[in-house]
């Protein structure tokens, strides 16, 4: 099983991007899924996670901003992200539990301008 995210760029603050993260190869049962960050200076931090029932929860920064789904039958998580703001840029990453396994994609950047 390999992660594919996309969707990152550069915009301007006040802009949006929607990210996706697309599993391939086998995989038949889809636990939780997580969208990761990491900024500048910062940790890794977990932005926003959805459970396999599509249930969610944001770190209190983006809360009302950005907004997590899924598609099991395309096993794809998005993350929305609107109203983008220059502490918002950074490295975002997947991960993804299949088969009881955990999976991590690749980064894909995010720069939001001021």
């Amino acid at each position: 099983v390999q992660l594919q995210a996309s969707g990152g760029g550069l915009v301007e603050a006040g802009g949006s991007l929607r990210l996706s993260c697309v599993a391939s190869g086998s995989g038949s049962s889809f636990g939780p899924a997580t969208w990761f960050r990491q900024t500048p200076g910062q940790q890794r931090e977990s932005v926003a996670q959805i459970s396999m029932g599509g249930s969610t929860t944001y770190i209190d920064s983006v809360k009302g901003r950005f907004t997590v789904s899924r598609d099991n039958a395309k096993k794809t998580v998005y993350l929305q992200m609107n109203s983008l703001k220059p502490e918002d840029t950074g490295i975002y990453f997947c991960h993804m539990v299949i088969n009881l396994k955990n999976y991590f994609g690749q980064g894909t950047l995010v720069t939001v301008s001021s």
